[in-house]
């Protein structure tokens, strides 16, 4: 544009910024349209009867969908699920192998979630000693957990975790198990077993994403307030150049 001088740092922030901000706009817009259909397709299937526990293994699509177990906990190898918060209080989540009667296949059941308030003494928790019955549902996670640094493979039991993956369990205690964890719904042993289905709903991907478009149009309307001021300026000064001429 004529007379449109913004200056070279400026043009360079904006050619590296401004695209960024405009992808990750439309990257929240995305991440909130999954959201919106995994809680569409949740609400759907939790209605539903549950399954039987035969059926799991050959379901193509398990996620949310209920089912009906009978089968005995192992307390041996009990997981905790780090930095979950519940009302604003932390603790953990509760996971444990539980081999089912009919089938023989082992299944990652989430019992819930409890507090834990002191990190200087161990969460407390029992369990079931006797078999019982338990509804359950199937919990596929929506993406890849993020992790700092991955679980430790050796770490002692009950082992304290910040992502679950079944897959490595099994292979590592050497048992057919099923690949998702099941999160209880009702049954003995059950703790506090209300979750989210995502952490993070759909209206807050739509606020990141006004947010970001929001910084993206007020980056341009500032590169375009400063090249035409520039340009402004320039020209008044060389103006004034010539009349002193």
């Amino acid at each position: 544009m004529k007379g449109f001088r913004p200056g070279i740092v400026p043009s360079l922030v904006v050619a590296v910024l401004l695209p960024v901000m405009v992808c990750l706009g439309f990257w929240q817009l995305s991440r909130g349209e999954q959201k919106r259909v995994l809680m569409d397709s949740y609400a759907e299937r939790r209605v539903a009867q549950p399954m039987a526990s035969v059926e799991l293994q050959h379901t193509a699509d398990p996620a949310f969908r209920p089912v009906s177990l009978r089968g005995q906990f192992d307390a041996e190898h009990s997981i905790l699920l780090d930095n979950r918060q519940h009302d604003g209080k932390v603790g953990v989540e509760l996971l444990q192998p539980f081999l089912d009667q009919a089938t023989g296949l082992w299944l990652l059941v989430n019992r819930g979630w409890l507090p834990w308030p002191d990190r200087r003494t161990p969460p407390a928790f029992s369990t079931p000693e006797q078999a019982v019955n338990l509804q359950a549902w199937v919990y596929v996670a929506p993406g890849t957990t993020f992790q700092l640094h991955a679980d430790p493979a050796d770490a002692p039991w009950p082992r304290l975790v910040t992502a679950v993956e079944p897959d490595k369990l099994w292979a590592e205690l050497g048992r057919n198990g099923f690949a998702y964890q099941l999160r209880q719904q009702s049954g003995p042993g059950a703790y506090r077993t209300d979750w989210p289905v995502v952490a993070m709903g759909p209206e807050k991907h739509l606020g990141y994403a006004v947010q970001w478009f929001a910084m993206a149009a007020a980056l341009f309307g500032l590169f375009l307030y400063l090249g035409w001021h520039n340009a402004g300026r320039q020209h008044g000064n060389h103006h004034e150049s010539n009349q002193h001429v």
